[in-house]
């Protein structure tokens, strides 16, 4: 099995491409972010990542993390995971810190992993995500993802099902 050891560097920024604020840059995930990181989880998920999880991840050759970092502030403001089985990809999370939202954080960090992932000859990207969650459900289909099916019950704390959505390339 292919592990992805060798990554190429992050492509950046694309013509059409919204550019991203001040003092924020899009970098692989490393030792360094764990507490901010493992800070954004607890802020947004009722089951969150814990630090060592997110650890575990700097050594997953399937994992492909990214991370929005305020450079100035020295600290991530969003991530994004996503594991690379075979020729397809698995958003396992997208985080936005409160303060960073609306601001087209979220939406670099995926055109990075679709970058990534048509560098490396994926078929697709998918997802889960709540129904209820309405500016994700509506990023996610403004970048072309689909809906796919329904997942009942996935969540927790509420209880509630997931749409799965998927992006072919």
């Amino acid at each position: 099995m292919d592990t992805h050891s060798t990554k190429p560097p992050l492509s950046g920024r694309k013509r059409g491409e919204p550019s991203l604020p001040a003092g924020i840059v899009i970098t692989d995930m490393h030792a360094d972010h764990l507490d901010s990181l493992a800070d954004l989880e607890s802020m947004a998920f009722s089951t969150p990542w814990s630090y060592d999880a997110l650890a575990e991840e700097l050594q997953n050759p399937l994992a492909v993390f990214l991370v929005a970092e305020d450079v100035d502030a020295e600290s991530a403001v969003d991530y994004l995971g996503m594991h690379h089985i075979l020729d397809e990809g698995f958003i396992t999370n997208i985080v936005v810190h409160p303060a960073y939202r609306r601001q087209g954080l979220a939406r670099a960090l995926i055109r990075e992993a679709m970058n990534y992932a048509e560098a490396h000859d994926m078929s697709r990207i998918t997802l889960e995500v709540r129904p209820s969650n309405e500016p994700a459900v509506s990023l996610y289909e403004s970048m072309g993802f689909k809906q796919d099916g329904i997942r009942p019950g996935f969540y927790d704390s509420p209880k509630e099902d997931a749409a799965i959505y998927s992006f072919y390339f």
